[in-house]
């Protein structure tokens, strides 16, 4: 016999279901629901927070229904913070609300780069996002690329760019997420951090995310904030003892052993025992986020390489071995630009920044110049010491830097050696300007010259760099006539982040015509060069990574000039603390620094930063040979006799070509 249902309660409970609110965010449970890791990825498969244990607080504070209102999210590179942090808190916001959202990113083309490669497929994939914002083409294309809406138009995504200040005005956003903090720039139109964070002004419970790896000490914006932050750092369990605490650097470095680098472990401060890479799924599991500072105004997370579970322990020790010069390890596997493109990224800030998540600690000073001067000149009696001219017969890059002034060029010679080092091999003034036809005439010559080794051996210069900054027509003028893959030329770039040497994009006439692009102009991020210059400046062991060499006898002016300027800190009005390079003196002339800060674009150009050790192996087999005997003419009457050294040859000292 059946039972038939009162109507009345029939109608109740449906009118209770339509009323009851929806279930609160989840974000871990968005995930879980949308993110399968395709076969790229190093863990392909469904999404699983046993394996990203960390990720289950900050998915929590991210929430809308969390309280906080801001969210500081600090760490390395390359542990999901993108595809598990930014992505699952957009679809879980706009799955939950109505909601307008804002996603900036530092510049235009990172902002491209996040929508094509990294949104637009999650959004075709992940069947949450698909059933927001469709999959964006055809009948569901109902967005642009940085200006995306719903697919029942009760919100949107704006995507915009920290450089652009237009993008981030004349709109109100209750989600506001700061991708790759650390690099925004100022702009003339003010602070477009602070510009973004007032998108979110109008709402009582909006979200500012900041999410970003570390820059340079005392100017970073996400350091800023973390330090304001309650500093949540990841502690978990000794497999041994059970005593808690957080994975540091400063533990597993003192536990790196050179020539056991595949070992590379953490030690338990309690009891002494080794933590082992095999330990690390089973403590991260059982680890809990732990507040550093309490008394902090909104949730702060650090998180570094050691705790993902993409990358073992052992590849942080070989990256930071290959850093500091201890290993020739190479991925034999890797083509030739694949591991170029790898050299290029091992340098300390970049693993500083990139591999630890920390700030960078710059140098800011040169050390006293005279201090300086007296280490190279004391250093006369020593076989490393070289007169001014003479190349060491070692594996070098042999680079110039040019700098034009209204009445002279000035240039450097440097050469540039394996484990980051450089011997200064000579600096001359040619008392003409870029435009004259002298002045050409003698870089010219310069080029044409050969210059010996400590062993006889003739070389010549490799590639040369001159500023394009002034003169810029005259400069590209004189360049043309030289093939691109041995001169090229440069300018500074105002801009403290940013790849040290990025291709320029064009190039004006006079008549305002944009000029064809070629493979021969760069940008510097000339604050970035004088930062590392100054900091391998102070190195004193001659066998230590980045030291710096100087011929003997290039006189007192030059040395004033290598140390004529220093990093002065700025506070913004916003708060903001950013940086610039002045002259320690007013009197102090720079020129000599500029000059090595091109030469050095130069040896880079050439692969000073990418070349492997077999590649370094070859040049010193190459360049560190004695030159050879030249063939006698048999009826050459002044040929030398048996044991006596051939008279010397090659090209003339440019000294001798500027004055007859």
């Amino acid at each position: 016999m059946g039972f038939l249902a009162a109507s009345a309660a029939v109608v109740a409970s449906a009118l209770a279901n339509a009323m009851a609110p929806p279930p609160p965010p989840d974000i871990t449970r968005w995930c879980a629901d949308n993110i399968v890791f395709d076969e790229r990825s190093p863990m392909p498969g469904p999404f699983n927070i046993e394996r990203f244990a960390f990720l289950r607080e900050i998915h929590e504070v991210l929430s809308p229904e969390h309280p906080c209102r801001e969210v500081t999210i600090r760490g390395s590179a390359q542990w999901g913070k993108t595809v598990s942090i930014i992505q699952p808190t957009i679809g879980a916001w706009h799955e939950y609300t109505p909601l307008d959202s804002l996603i900036v990113h530092p510049t235009a083309s990172a902002a491209t780069e996040w929508v094509d490669n990294k949104w637009m497929p999650m959004r075709r994939q992940a069947p949450g996002l698909r059933e927001i914002f469709g999959t964006g083409a055809r009948g569901d294309q109902r967005d642009n690329k940085f200006n995306q809406e719903t697919l029942d138009r009760n919100g949107s995504i704006k995507v915009a760019s920290a450089g652009s200040p237009a993008d981030l005005t004349g709109t109100s956003r209750r989600l506001v997420i700061m991708d790759d903090l650390a690099k925004f720039e100022m702009t003339d139109k003010g602070d477009p951090e602070a510009l973004a964070v007032s998108r979110a002004s109008g709402f009582e419970d909006a979200k500012i995310v900041r999410v970003s790896t570390s820059m340079i000490k005392d100017t970073c914006r996400i350091t800023r904030a973390f330090l304001r932050s309650d500093q949540r750092f990841f502690h978990v369990p000794c497999p041994h003892c059970g005593h808690r605490a957080p994975l540091t650097w400063e533990n597993f470095r003192q536990n790196l052993d050179p020539e056991r680098l595949t070992a590379a472990c953490f030690s338990c401060e309690a009891c002494g025992c080794a933590i082992e890479h095999k330990h690390k799924l089973e403590i991260v599991a059982r680890g809990a986020w732990v507040a550093h500072n309490p008394n902090g105004d909104h949730p702060g997370f650090h998180l570094w390489r050691a705790y993902a579970p993409q990358r073992d322990w052992a590849s942080i020790a070989v990256e930071y071995a290959q850093v500091m010069g201890w290993s020739r390890i190479e991925a034999r596997s890797e083509t030739e630009d694949a591991v170029r493109s790898r050299v290029e990224a091992e340098t300390e800030q970049t693993f500083w920044n990139d591999v630890l998540g920390l700030p960078y600690d710059q140098a800011t000073d040169a050390p006293d110049w005279e201090a300086l001067r007296d280490r190279a000149e004391n250093a006369a009696g020593d076989a490393a010491a070289l007169p001014v001219g003479v190349v060491p017969a070692q594996g070098v890059i042999l680079a110039a830097g040019v700098d034009c002034q209204d009445d002279r060029l000035e240039v450097s010679l440097v050469a540039f050696g394996r484990n980051r080092q450089r011997w200064t091999v000579d600096h001359r003034v040619i008392p003409f300007h870029i435009g004259d036809e002298d002045g050409r005439a003698a870089l010219n010559a310069l080029l044409r010259q050969n210059w010996r080794t400590e062993l006889g051996l003739e070389l010549p210069i490799d590639m040369l760099a001159i500023d394009g900054g002034t003169y810029t027509d005259d400069v590209w003028s004189w360049a043309r006539a030289h093939p691109w893959n041995r001169v090229i030329i440069v300018k500074g770039s105002s801009s403290q982040n940013g790849p040290v040497l990025a291709p320029m994009k064009f190039e004006r006439r006079r008549d305002g015509k944009a000029k064809r692009r070629q493979k021969r102009a760069f940008m510097l991020n000339v604050s970035q060069l004088k930062g590392d210059f100054y900091t391998w400046l102070g190195k004193e062991d001659p066998a230590e990574r980045g030291y710096c060499r100087f011929a003997v006898g290039l006189g007192d002016e030059y040395y004033r000039q290598i140390t004529s300027e220093k990093r002065v800190l700025h506070r913004q009005r916003s708060g903001v603390v950013t940086s610039s390079w002045d002259l320690v003196e007013p009197t102090r002339r720079n020129e000599c620094l500029d000059c090595m800060n091109y030469a050095e674009a130069a040896a880079r150009r050439k692969g000073w930063t990418s070349m492997t050790d077999d590649q370094w192996d070859r040049l010193e087999a190459e360049r560190g040979a004695p030159a050879k005997e030249p063939q006698p003419d048999l009826f050459d009457s002044t040929v030398a006799a048996v044991g006596e050294a051939p008279a010397p040859r090659g090209g003339r000292r440019l000294s001798e070509i500027l004055n007859g």
